[in-house]
């Protein structure tokens, strides 16, 4: 072996371990298979802007399927929730809505997302990691498919209500596209304490149904929300606008904790 081979190998075992050691370094919180209806705003930047935690701003994209989207709605069914312990976790499923902000530092190079309220069906998952998820007065959920000649359908309808009145809910009938693969590892920061955050690692197919700016097909046939009240309430002042409709037919998510 030539001197250049073994450096070449050292160079790859020194690799190896500093990968090893930094996922040594996280612990993992639990693993999910989940559904997703996503929809890109552009909401009040003021109003947004004072849901974060000071030396904190919005990443709002000049370009692409994210074009002018400042926050997003992402309505979830967790179909398969298992512990570190590859068990189920709880009764191994779950249904919520939360609303993420694209982040960053405003002095300095932390980027991720901030998850800044949420609805869950589960009493177990409030508050959770974050300190900003509410146990949902009301949580429905419903999803249908079908298929004819070739064609795939779906439709959707979710609600989730809180105690003092938050609402997110959505209604959508469309033709399914085809998926582009995708996924990725990002920082959750915690919007009371940005020194804690957790790690999403994240394996996706999204189907962008309707985006005018990069203008896919339109698949979205019928479609209606609602959102605002209570802690949300200066968000969805009537301003708002969907920049984004976006079907997650599968997504792998495994959450770690540094």
């Amino acid at each position: 072996m030539n001197l250049f081979s073994r450096a070449a190998m050292a160079a790859a075992m020194i690799g190896g371990l500093a990968a090893a050691n930094g996922a040594m370094a996280q612990t993992m919180v639990d693993q999910s298979a989940e559904h997703r209806f996503q929809l890109d705003f552009h909401v009040n930047d003021a109003a947004l802007q004072k849901m974060l935690p000071r030396g904190w701003e919005p990443v709002v994209a000049t370009q692409g399927a994210a074009k002018d989207a400042n926050l997003r709605m992402i309505f979830i069914d967790r179909v398969a929730v298992m512990g570190a312990d590859g068990k189920p976790a709880g009764s191994g499923t779950s249904r919520l809505a939360y609303l993420a902000i694209p982040v960053k530092q405003t002095a300095g190079g932390a980027t991720g997302q901030m998850i800044i309220f949420g609805l869950t069906e589960s009493a177990a998952d409030a508050p959770g990691a974050f300190g900003v998820y509410q146990h949902a007065s009301i949580a429905r959920m419903s999803r249908a498919a079908a298929a004819s000649a070739g064609a795939a359908t779906g439709a959707e309808d979710w609600e989730f209500v809180g105690a003092a009145g938050e609402r997110m809910e959505v209604h959508a009938e469309y033709e399914r596209g085809p998926a582009t693969k995708g996924g990725g590892e990002t920082k959750f920061y915690n919007p009371n304490d940005p020194s804690k955050y957790q790690i999403f690692k994240t394996e996706q197919a999204i189907d962008i149904m309707r985006n005018p700016t990069t203008t896919p097909p339109d698949h979205v046939k019928k479609f209606s929300y609602k959102a605002g009240g209570g802690k949300i309430a200066t968000l969805f002042d009537g301003t708002e606008k969907v920049v984004s409709w976006d079907l997650f037919p599968w997504y792998v998510r495994t959450v770690s904790a540094p």
